[in-house]
């Protein structure tokens, strides 16, 4: 079964019709990735035992009609934390780390009555835009695969756009599930901070870490969202209003809503690119459904790449000095001293992007240079945030390119760590304001798909799918398919 060709109502319509059975459906995921795991590399651990009971139990069981997600599949990212189930963040460090519970997010999944089939390649411990800074394995993306699949959550991407699986989580703490959304030609949801709970959740940036969904469809996103959404007491940031069903109203339609334009996100490296036009493309069609376009400002933005890589490689620093071979994670065996086991085990534990990492944050927060780069990062932090609530005093959402450009090639920035970074200038602003975000395809360039980031206010996730429905279902970007073409 070729999961590119059902939506998750689909999937549940024929399990509660008894089609075919959850350890039917179960066993195809597998078929799947089998077949397409060799050219994709999306997975770097498969539960398939356990999953199969789990299938086995909820036939015994019966599958709940009003239940959307029951007996259904997930692929989970490699930092979520799974009980019984190997979890490496991608990670020399971790690579037979297994821990003794799930996730919150895990947690909700299972009562929702969904069903974890593995766990999905990422750049190690989330640093990375690629997927190439993984140490265990390279995913390519289906579309072309001699191309990433974007990055940090690369592998979550790549297996829901290779159609091994119908929904994957990721992480989101610059636009990681956002850029590989876009690269893959998937709808990706950042929620907005604290909406789901990040207990579980192997850190990288405290402050900007969000977990969501990967899907083909705006609808599977929100029925995915409902599930992992909610108060968690174990997560001090965890939101403690009101979680809303997010599909109430998703039908509604665009007419009479205000769309902002930020100026700033029609960036100069994508300008009279394909990536433009697809955008303005889809604002076009906004308005002819009738939506109101307006242009707004957020000059603060262009501080987001500077901010942002001080913030989270200073928060990367402090939550990684965990792993010193000690109390779990990876140890050199070439030891003489306890010095030895601090700086050797992380020298050697530890990849390339994350010692620059933990490098750049721990100088960003040293005496002397705290108040030169920490604070000053704050500070503009405040101020992108204070752009994003002035621009919504007079628009519902804004919309713009997820990224400057399509796929590129695979080698093609790895050895150019500036270049990597500023290919999220378009992302990382939504994460330094904590607002939510999705991406959607919104058009081709050379056969590689092209995202539309529709931004929303502070939880209201509601009106960004609404917007993205009403644009998925004007359009037929879901005909096309990956075609697995080029790699070696």
């Amino acid at each position: 079964m070729n999961f590119l060709d059902y939506t998750l109502e689909d999937l549940h319509e024929k399990l509660v019709n008894k089609e075919f059975t959850a350890v039917e459906l179960m066993e195809s995921v597998y078929e799947n990735i089998e077949e397409t795991d060799e050219k994709v590399g999306a997975f770097l651990t498969l539960n398939k035992e356990d999953a199969l009971a789990a299938a086995r139990e909820a036939d015994e069981k019966g599958i709940d009609p009003d239940n959307v997600l029951s007996g259904l599949p997930v692929g989970i990212k490699d930092n979520i934390s799974t009980k019984g189930v190997r979890t490496t963040a991608a990670s020399k460090m971790l690579e037979d780390f297994v821990p003794v519970y799930d996730a919150t997010v895990v947690e909700k999944l299972k009562q929702a009555g969904m069903i974890s089939v593995g766990k999905l390649n990422m750049d190690e411990f989330a640093m990375g835009g690629s997927t190439e800074n993984s140490a265990l394995k390279i995913t390519r993306n289906p579309w072309d695969l001699s191309k990433v699949p974007g990055g940090s959550s690369g592998g979550s991407a790549a297996a829901v756009a290779a159609g091994q699986v119908p929904v994957s989580l990721g992480s989101d703490t610059g636009g990681s599930i956002r850029q590989p959304a876009s690269f893959t030609g998937l709808v990706g949801m950042k929620p907005t901070y604290g909406r789901v709970s990040r207990f579980g959740l192997i850190a990288f940036g405290s402050s900007l870490d969000q977990i969501g969904p990967f899907t083909r469809t705006v609808k599977d996103n929100a029925l995915v969202l409902n599930a992992i959404s909610g108060t968690d007491d174990r997560d001090g940031t965890s939101y403690r209003g009101e979680t809303p069903d997010f599909t109430e109203g998703i039908d509604k339609g665009v007419k009479g809503l205000r769309i902002g334009v930020p100026k700033e996100y029609f960036h100069e490296d994508a300008k009279e690119t394909e990536i433009v036009e697809s955008v303005r493309k889809a604002l076009d069609m906004y308005k002819k459904m009738g939506a109101e376009i307006v242009e707004v400002s957020l000059p603060h933005s262009k501080y987001g790449i500077p901010a942002y890589y001080i913030i989270a490689s200073s928060e990367a620093s402090s939550n990684l000095q965990r792993f010193d071979g000690i109390r779990y994670g990876y140890r050199s065996e070439n030891i003489g001293s306890l010095e030895d086991i601090y700086v050797k085990s992380r020298s050697e534990g530890f990849g390339l992007e994350v010692k620059r990492r933990i490098m750049l944050g721990t100088f960003s927060l040293s005496s002397g240079f705290y108040d030169a780069h920490f604070k000053k990062a704050a500070q503009a932090r405040t101020l992108i945030r204070q752009d994003f609530e002035k621009a919504f005093e007079d628009v519902d959402v804004l919309v713009a390119p997820t990224t400057t450009s399509t796929a590129f090639e695979i080698g093609g920035k790895i050895d150019d760590p500036l270049a990597m970074y500023m290919a999220d200038v378009l992302t990382v602003p939504v994460n330094l304001a904590g607002v939510p975000s999705l991406s959607i395809p919104c058009g081709f360039s050379e056969d590689l798909p092209v995202g539309m980031q529709i931004i929303g206010k502070h939880f209201d996730e509601q009106t960004i799918y609404r917007a993205a429905y009403a644009y998925e279902q004007a359009t037929d970007h879901l005909e096309k398919k990956p075609s697995f073409k080029g790699g070696e």
